[in-house]
């Protein structure tokens, strides 16, 4: 991967590429110009898993664009909801309010709060091929109420104990240290070293 001097993020979501922008200066190589996903550029997720979105994503997006493509597919499985929302994360209502607020109407008084953060990343070459692939999980559960006003998604729900914060409590630099995607992407570094 060290040959990648231009690479681009298979997402819509600006909160999700502002991420990986952070995280490529951070631990990847100097120079790596960060592109967008094309708007244009409609991708429908039919995986059954989050890994199969991510090589689904960032296959399409390498051939549509002819250049390196990372894509991930995240999202957040609550225990006792069976793993739901899982891979429809981002389609389990119309905004991130009524997502957030679907979960805690579903999850309701349970005491069994756990839940995880999943991260699957993808790269394809310029060809379409996946040539790197990881997957990362944060542990943690579900507040009873919204906390915090960082981050995107269920970040304001999402407790990590060990912290006593959520996602959406915490400084970036933590949430960049623990989090589902930085664990997929310290996997992907060590794979882009090789």
């Amino acid at each position: 991967m060290r040959e990648i001097r231009r690479i681009v993020i298979a997402s819509g979501n600006q909160g999700k590429v502002e991420e990986f922008q952070q995280y490529f200066r951070r631990y990847f190589a100097d120079g790596v110009v960060i592109l967008p996903k094309p708007a244009e550029l409609e991708i429908e997720e039919t995986g059954a898993t989050f890994l199969d979105n991510a090589k689904l994503k960032a296959y399409q997006t390498a051939i549509a664009t002819e250049e390196w493509s990372l894509a991930d597919d995240s999202g957040l499985e609550v225990m006792a909801l069976g793993g739901a929302p899982g891979v429809k994360s981002a389609r389990y209502a119309d905004d991130d309010q009524a997502r957030i607020a679907r979960v805690l109407r579903e999850l309701g008084d349970r005491s069994d709060r756990s839940a995880r953060f999943v991260c699957a990343i993808a790269v394809a070459n310029p060809r379409g091929e996946i040539v790197y692939e990881a997957v990362g999980t944060c542990e943690g559960e579900i507040t009873h109420a919204p906390r915090g006003d960082r981050g995107f998604g269920y970040d304001p729900i999402f407790l990590v104990p060990e912290y006593g914060q959520t996602f959406a409590e915490m400084p970036s630099e933590l949430k960049h240290k623990i989090s589902h995607r930085a664990k997929a992407l310290a996997i992907l570094q060590s794979q882009w070293q090789r």
